[in-house]
């Protein structure tokens, strides 16, 4: 049993402060990976929650792997995320409130293949491209990602 269910074992659905990560998996034209989730609605990124005594990129790198069968390559901090816009209530009444470490990686091995226990699909997004339902709390740093490029300028 995973550290956070063994936590929901003893308060439940009540709001929990998780730390986590979540990564924007790039390919080699740089797109992004977005993910759908199972049992919720819209696009996400690839990540989760830490285990103790695991660092915010171990965890990335671990989730990503899980989750999509990729291996990734250097981790570069793009922010951390919290606030009020990072609450999520799962669709089994779980509450959080995400604090969340968010990195880019390129790809470094591996094929897309979704684990199809927690995701249901993936799919490679030019960032021009985004999907409009990338869900609540991963939304801002889709944008802030994306913002970030346009300051950089075209490559």
């Amino acid at each position: 049993m995973n550290y956070v269910a063994q936590l929901r074992a003893l308060v439940g659905t009540r709001p929990l402060i998780l730390p986590g990560t979540s990564v924007l998996v790039l390919d080699d034209v740089g797109r992004v990976l977005l993910v759908e989730r199972t049992g919720i609605a819209g696009w996400g990124l690839p990540g989760g929650f830490l285990e103790p005594g695991e660092s915010f990129e171990d965890a990335g790198r671990r989730e990503v792997l899980e989750e999509t069968g990729l291996e990734i390559g250097a981790l570069t901090l793009l922010g951390v995320f919290s606030g009020p816009g990072y609450y999520f209530r799962y669709p089994n009444g779980d509450e959080v409130h995400n604090v969340t470490a968010a990195y880019t990686a390129p790809v470094r091995s591996g094929t897309l293949a979704v684990d199809g226990t927690e995701l249901r699909g993936g799919r490679f997004f030019a960032v021009d491209e985004l999907p409009d339902d990338v869900i609540g709390p991963e939304n801002p740093i889709v944008v802030a990602y994306a913002e970030q490029l346009t300051a950089a300028g075209p490559r």
